[in-house]
């Protein structure tokens, strides 16, 4: 990973970024206290107290959010470095997190379930740590991304190796929510897993900004970063369905999809025009559905972003230049379309058909009383729809500034108002250019343009078998055999004497080998060897990745001297899964997964058929030695009268010690 001590304008804003969080944790802990006071005291002058208490912590928590916001919306930093005139692009922050000690808990598990000396994989442990200590700070480049896969492909091999689907071996993983600063604190690796994906999409994200759109080359590179941003997004939505942070719940992952799909779209955009727009009438008419394809997903941008339960979590100031961008694009359309009639006259030589075929497919329907084929002849007519199509622009334009003048965010973005005033005086020039005195007779409603484009933008599947990783703990065998999900007898030592040549069992399988047709009359069998049994090691020789061929060899080399062979056998794993688990945050807010649970409740309210269960805390302090999972949930109480609150990124739930 990069150094994180490194001065760089990512990593200092990385580090405002942890900052935060800690300040955030801090003062939501303050009003859980706050709050259980006010629950549990009934005198006046003390509840007085409180409340006032409470209100000073929650206008803290409102300006720490803000300035969280402000983080997510310092795109300059992430730009590329050249000097450019185009308006910014939008990177997604990387997800915070706390260390991890996976020495005493993997040890203790190679010590228990392995029946091995856990002191010869301290190296591998090491090496575990180490690969996760430099994720959080990766590179901003394809081996940045590279090392992410390698870790997230290594947690699956930790996964099957290490996290019995019955139990848990202790390792706490906590992870800051990108948006809201809350952490969320989880013994289950699946949050792990979908964090570093997070993290990968967002470094998709931060590498499409940096990437020079000055260039052809430039602009292929940040079309292709973001639509692999939006595929491992994507698969972070299908993957994790009850992932317990908001950034990571279904609606928003489908928000920030829509959001690097639409910013592929622009660049696209900015790849056809970046040689210059030639004008001329067939290719104004490309151009004005190219663009007005941009104006359109980053109005369906804006459409999601303003959606419930999305809404109140999403930064406002990304709302605000999705809004933007739709109207400061949806004027170049209205510009180009205006172009195209004001500045081109039909011909005697031009294919009339051929014009006005281009022309109808920018529009859905035509104003009352005009023929398109007479539109393009009329000279009088041209000008006047041409004058309308900037009328349009210039009120696009100027509702894309006022927006951006309302954001105190947007407003301090210089290169953001430099481009969208320049867009507007073109406009108004060319407005300009055509106003003639019976410009009050000219009645004519520009109609919408339809979008069309070329270039289909769609979302790119993260490739991770690209990405060879070596499993650390390969010294404990193949996993098919070797895994958490299996349990095993210590080995047993087996002394083995040969008799005529004659072994008195036969080998099967791959690696490793298994004990078949046993003899129950041979000295190996009235040594305690048992069909079915796997041989781990041949005179003290590690057998555990060895074929058949090669142990009969082992065993066949020691001669007529007798030989020490250890075995394990499989023992019955008919232990049930947890039906029930839960997820909690630290007493922090209520997660995505505790709203699916209150979902659940409203359905049970409405069909009264479910039997009765346990309340969630209560269901969480009768089950301490049960960790969290968020896998399945526990139903709540039918017909629960307790008072239904609107979630919010601070809402509390109701603590108690043993959900901490």
């Amino acid at each position: 990973g990069c150094n994180p001590l490194a001065e760089t304008g990512r990593s200092k804003l990385q580090n405002q970024r942890a900052v935060l969080n800690q300040q955030i944790l801090r003062a939501v802990r303050m009003r859980a206290g706050a709050e259980n006071l006010l629950r549990a005291t009934t005198n006046n002058k003390v509840r007085e107290q409180v409340l006032l208490e409470l209100s000073f912590v929650n206008s803290d928590l409102q300006i720490l959010k803000e300035e969280l916001e402000g983080l997510n919306i310092s795109v300059e930093v992430y730009q590329n470095a050249e000097e450019t005139f185009s308006i910014p692009l939008v990177p997604l922050g990387l997800k915070e997190t706390k260390d991890v000690d996976f020495t005493l808990p993997l040890k203790d598990f190679i010590q228990e379930h392995y029946s091995q000396d856990s002191s010869e994989y301290e190296d591998e442990i090491a090496d575990l740590m180490d690969l996760r200590q430099a994720c959080r700070t990766p590179s901003r480049d394809e081996a940045g991304i590279e090392m992410l896969i390698s870790y997230f492909l290594q947690l699956g091999y930790v996964e099957n190796r290490f996290f019995p689907p019955t139990r848990h071996i202790g390792v706490l993983f906590t992870w800051y929510d990108s948006f809201t600063g809350v952490p969320v604190c989880q013994q289950n690796l699946l949050l792990e897993k979908a964090s570093v994906l997070f993290n990968i999409g967002a470094l998709y994200t931060q590498i499409g900004t940096r990437c020079n759109r000055q260039t052809q080359a430039g602009l292929e590179n940040a079309v292709d970063a973001f639509q692999k941003a939006a595929g491992v997004l994507s698969y972070l939505k299908e993957t994790f369905t009850h992932t317990p942070s908001y950034d990571m719940s279904p609606a928003m992952l489908s928000v920030l999809v829509k959001m690097m799909l639409a910013q592929a779209q622009e660049c696209v955009f900015e790849q056809i025009g970046l040689s210059g727009i030639r004008n001329e009438f067939f290719t104004l008419v490309k151009m004005t559905q190219e663009v007005a394809k941009v104006g359109e997903v980053y109005m369906q941008v804006n459409t999601a972003m303003n959606q419930e339960p999305v809404k109140e979590n999403i930064p406002y100031s990304w709302s605000k230049l999705a809004q933007i961008k739709s109207d400061h694009y949806k004027a170049l359309a209205h510009y180009f379309t205006a172009t195209l009639l004001c500045d081109h006259e039909l011909q005697p030589g031009d294919d009339e058909d051929q014009q006005e075929k281009a022309l109808s497919q920018l529009y859905d329907c035509v104003p009352e009383g005009l023929m398109l084929l007479d539109v393009l002849k009329d000279k009088v007519q041209r000008k006047q729809l041409g004058k309308a199509h900037v009328r349009k622009a210039i009120v696009h334009h100027e509702e894309a500034l006022r927006v951006c003048g309302l954001c105190k965010k947007l407003r301090n973005i210089e290169v953001l108002q430099e481009v969208l005033t320049a867009a507007h005086k073109r406009s108004l020039l060319k407005y300009a250019q055509q106003e003639t005195e019976d410009d009050f007779l000219s009645l004519i409603q520009a109609p919408d343009i339809l979008s069309k484009t070329e270039h289909k933008i769609e979302t790119i599947a993260p490739q991770f078998s690209k990405v060879k990783v070596k499993d650390f703990f390969h010294k404990l065998g193949p996993l098919t055999v070797f895994s958490a999900k299996q349990r095993w007898t210590a080995p047993r030592t087996i002394c083995l004497h040969h008799e005529a040549g004659e072994l008195g069992f036969s080998l099967k399988g791959g690696s490793p080998v298994q004990i078949y047709c046993l003899d129950p009359a041979c000295p190996a069998a009235s040594a305690g060897l048992k069909e079915g049994d796997y041989i781990v090691s041949v005179g003290g020789v590690d057998c555990k990745w060895l074929g058949v061929s090669e142990v009969l060899e082992k065993l066949k080399s020691v001669g007529k001297q007798p030989v020490e062979m250890e075995v394990i056998s499989c023992q019955d794993t008919a232990a049930s899964l947890h039906s029930k688990s839960a997820t909690y945050s630290m007493g922090m807010q209520k997660t995505y997964s505790l709203i699916c649970l209150a979902m659940d409740e409203d359905k049970i309210d409405q069909t009264k058929k479910a039997p009765l269960k346990l309340p969630f805390l209560s269901w969480g302090t009768k089950n301490r030695q049960k960790a969290a999972s968020t896998l399945c949930l526990p139903s709540a109480v039918a017909g629960s009268s307790q008072t239904k609150k609107k979630l919010s990124p601070f809402t509390l739930f109701n603590t108690e010690s043993s959900l901490y």
